[in-house]
């Protein structure tokens, strides 16, 4: 199956692109900072970076002493700018979908995903393939939008204009969504918790945290609206090993 490419859209990388700049996003106030707690060390290290965009995590890596680093993504627009941004020559950034694992020919410490596996259609055997490209105590460590944000729901408010709660519908139906983020088409897979878990544990992962992170003080000092990460969270992370 031919993934959707939706980053290689002008106008969609072009807003994508002034959204990922802002110091205020949840990828800088929430998800990113969520994620680095939970990175192992990284020595002597070799880490596979799947739906690696711009680059930003794979240079991390570097920095943090990572032997060998390889990123891949599907669009050649995000990549373009990582090979421009990087010349670590520990980082290698391959153009690909990460459906297409099995064509890499080598195996990894740590595999890191950050907001791609909800693009995913066949999630076990992208966990399959995973667990195969893992050295013996490898481990998988990867965030995605969380169920509640992928099933169909809305917020209610008070007279305020206050979020005060989170109505969800269709939770437990896994389907295949068409939304629209900056453009219209873009395609999404909604499964909820359980199905997700299952599929980890099914393909032989135990895992080690489970995390649905909010807000802490100093990001919310930053961007006060996100204390309605209480009520609905926006991102599900999994840190899972073999």
């Amino acid at each position: 199956m031919e993934s959707q490419n939706i980053y290689d859209n002008e106008a969609f990388f072009r807003e994508y692109s002034n959204l990922r700049a802002r110091d205020d996003n949840h990828n800088v106030l929430i998800e990113q900072p969520a994620m680095a707690k939970l990175l192992p060390s990284l020595d002597g290290k070799k880490v596979l970076d799947l739906g690696c965009g711009m680059g930003e995590n794979c240079m991390d890596f570097a920095r943090r002493g990572a032997e060998r680093v390889l990123g891949i993504d599907i669009s050649k627009r995000m990549l373009a700018v990582a090979r421009e941004r990087t010349a670590d020559p520990r980082v290698e950034y391959r153009c690909m979908s990460m459906e297409d694992l099995a064509e890499i020919d080598e195996s990894f410490d740590l595999i890191y995903s950050s907001l791609a596996f909800h693009y995913i259609e066949d999630l076990d055997s992208l966990l399959g393939e995973i667990r195969r490209h893992l050295r013996p105590g490898g481990m998988l460590l990867f965030s995605q939008e969380h169920p509640l944000n992928t099933a169909q729901g809305h917020f209610e408010r008070d007279e305020q204009g206050n979020c005060t709660a989170y109505t969800v519908y269709d939770y437990n139906r896994a389907s295949k969504i068409v939304t629209t983020w900056f453009v219209d088409g873009v395609e999404k897979y909604h499964r909820p918790m359980g199905q997700i878990l299952t599929s980890l544990a099914h393909t032989g992962f135990i895992m080690e945290d489970v995390i649905e992170p909010v807000a802490e003080d100093w990001a919310l000092v930053k961007r006060p609206a996100l204390i309605k990460e209480q009520i609905k969270p926006c991102f599900l992370i999994v840190r899972a090993k073999i």
